[in-house]
């Protein structure tokens, strides 16, 4: 549903005035990647860290949920105009905004700007709308403007007069023309299709040279502001003797179209009028006039050919039409007018833009498929398909674009990550527009895979077999086993130890839990025993911890160290021993063993 609600709020200015912001929030249901759009209005040239709003209390939010979720506020653009304050939740301005520099030639002015939610990801659109004060008064060109007006032109007739420019808008800008009392002549105002207001003059009695030369007008342009403020010029009227005929344009309206690339110097059009006079009276001589500055800068008129061309670089995106008032004057200072119109036609010339808003530069290789990697804006200030973008990663790698809306998109996992094959991805986003001739741009994203305990030690042989010979020295080296781990870090540190059994002796033997380095710890015997197996675990230090096993398999070797010993007869017996042999006894007989 719909909720909307108005503040108010009064602060003060440097001069005393006092300023208003209005509040409209539009609240509509929040998806993750945030719907809300914020709306506020703001009074320009407020003092810097002048008050906005409290985002907090309008989103439904303490302060301390802003900070834990590490709320933060960016503008559109390279200027951050907003500043968000996490321990009260207050929006701010960074500096005065002045909303003639912001936006020129505006009616309205809307800065955007997005408040970015972490611990969930979040994103809110806002806007503020810059109101326009009352600090500029309309200015006139010239501060006199001279007409010379033959003493034969019949009443009725008019004269375009120059236009005062005020930067305000609305009711702000120019609003009204005036004149000084006189006796010839009346103010007729009209707006043109721009809306800009211009002024003309009527003449009501024909003019007498020979009764007076010239006449002092004295022209005052109003805006609407309150209280309104004003600028004025002087209008002097030459009057002239006769010059029975005018100059007359070809055509009253010339339309021409130009493309944005088009180079300086390279002509427009020609306006032409002729006057049949002869002389000076005949000689025609061309000037802009009701012409804004900036047409003024982009293009240069020849006054003695009436050649249009271009002075300044034109920009699509900063202005699509241009309309100029072109007056031809004869020598006798008869004058007739002619409108310029210039449609200025999109040309490919702007690459898009990336913009990364958020980035996580290090992810878990456990990470489950679709984590959000980096959200990132894209956008081309051209129009139709020269504006309209496209991107992509390499499809060699486990991320995916996903748009989500306004021209954003998240990179995320498509593939199940493995630090041990790939720790780390160096990630080109490449953004192109569908323009005739294609333009684009690229932004790298480094993301590291940070590493989990997922692989266990592996032993380089899964039986060892070492020896020693007998009556060893203890606490002697006699080998060492060796296992690896393939994570990193504490997950790959490994431990060794001996695997006890229970009910059975200590071995003799024992492993350096950090070399893996066997030692006998007491000299062995041949001939108690002659080998012995013990199982090794290789643990790494991840949490939990992974381990496995190997065989220690150590065999005795033997050395002389043992005498022969008559067992019988005993060497112990005093008496001599002796063995009867009967007579019959043949050559091999067995008399006795020893």
């Amino acid at each position: 549903g719909w909720l909307g609600w108005r503040v108010m709020a009064c602060g003060r200015r440097s001069g005393g005035s006092k300023r208003q912001v209005i509040l409209f929030i539009l609240c509509v249901c929040v998806c993750q990647s945030g719907a809300e759009t914020l709306r506020y209005s703001l009074a320009e040239e407020m003092e810097r860290d002048s008050f906005v709003a409290n985002i907090a209390r309008d989103l439904g939010f303490s302060p301390s949920q802003l900070a834990a979720r590490k709320a933060r506020v960016v503008s559109e653009g390279n200027e951050q105009l907003f500043r968000l304050s996490q321990n009260t939740g207050v929006l701010t301005v960074t500096e005065s905004l002045d909303r003639e520099a912001i936006c020129p030639q505006s009616d309205t002015c809307t800065l955007f700007f997005k408040i970015f939610f972490e611990n969930p990801l979040q994103l809110i659109r806002g806007e503020v709308e810059v109101r326009d004060v009352n600090d500029n008064p309309p200015v006139f060109p010239e501060k006199e403007m001279v007409l010379e007006i033959l003493e034969t032109t019949s009443p009725g007739s008019r004269f375009p007069l120059e236009s005062a420019q005020d930067k305000d808008v609305g009711s702000n800008g120019l609003q009204n023309y005036s004149l000084g009392s006189n006796s010839h002549f009346s103010l007729a105002l009209g707006t043109g299709k721009d809306g800009v207001k211009y002024a003309e003059l009527v003449l009501q009695r024909q003019l007498d040279r020979e009764e007076q030369r010239e006449l002092n007008l004295l022209l005052t342009a109003t805006d609407g502001g309150s209280p309104p403020r004003s600028g004025t010029a002087q209008v002097r009227i030459v009057v002239l003797d006769a010059n029975d005929n005018t100059p007359v344009f070809r055509r009253e309206v010339y339309e021409v179209r130009l493309a944005e690339n088009s180079p300086p110097e390279q002509s427009v059009l020609r306006v032409t009028a002729a006057d049949p006079d002869e002389g000076s009276y005949g000689k025609v001589r061309y000037a802009f006039t009701q012409t804004s500055e900036r047409s003024r800068q982009l293009f240069k008129l020849n006054p003695a050919t009436g050649e249009i061309r271009i002075s300044g670089n034109l920009d699509f995106e900063e202005a699509k039409n241009h309309e100029m008032v072109v007056r031809a004057t004869d020598g006798g200072g008869l004058s007739a007018h002619c409108k310029v119109q210039v449609e200025v036609l999109d040309v490919n010339d702007n690459a898009p833009e990336i913009a990364l808003t958020s980035l996580t530069t290090s992810i878990p290789e456990d990470a489950p498929l679709r984590t959000v990697v980096a959200l990132f804006s894209v956008r081309d200030r051209d129009s139709g398909d020269n504006g309209r973008t496209e991107c992509s990663i390499d499809r060699n790698l486990p991320f995916s674009l996903t748009p989500t809306f306004d021209n954003y998109y998240e990179l995320r996992t498509n593939a199940a990550l493995d630090r041990e094959r790939t720790a780390q991805y160096n990630i080109t986003i490449t953004a192109v527009d569908r323009g005739t001739t294609r333009l684009s741009s690229r932004e790298s994203v480094f993301v590291k895979i940070s590493d989990v305990n997922d692989n266990s030690p592996q032993f380089t042989q899964e039986v060892y077999i070492m020896s020693v010979t007998e009556n060893n020295s203890p606490m002697l080296r006699i080998g060492s086993v060796n296992a690896t781990d393939a994570d990193a870090g504490t997950n790959a540190r490994v431990s060794y130890a001996l695997v006890r059994q229970e009910g059975k002796k200590q071995p003799d033997v024992s492993v350096s839990s950090e070399t893996g380095d066997v030692y006998i710890l007491r000299s062995l015997d041949y001939e108690k025993v002659h080998a012995f197996e013990v199982a090794v675990r290789a643990t790494d230090g991840g949490s939990p911890a992974l381990s496995t096993q190997a065989v220690l398999r150590l065999v005795v070797r033997d050395e002389n160290d043992n005498a022969p010993v008559v067992l019988h007869p005993s060497p112990d017996s005093s008496a001599a021993a002796g063995e009867l042999v009967p007579r019959w006894a043949r050559a091999g007989y067995l008399v006795a063993k020893v």
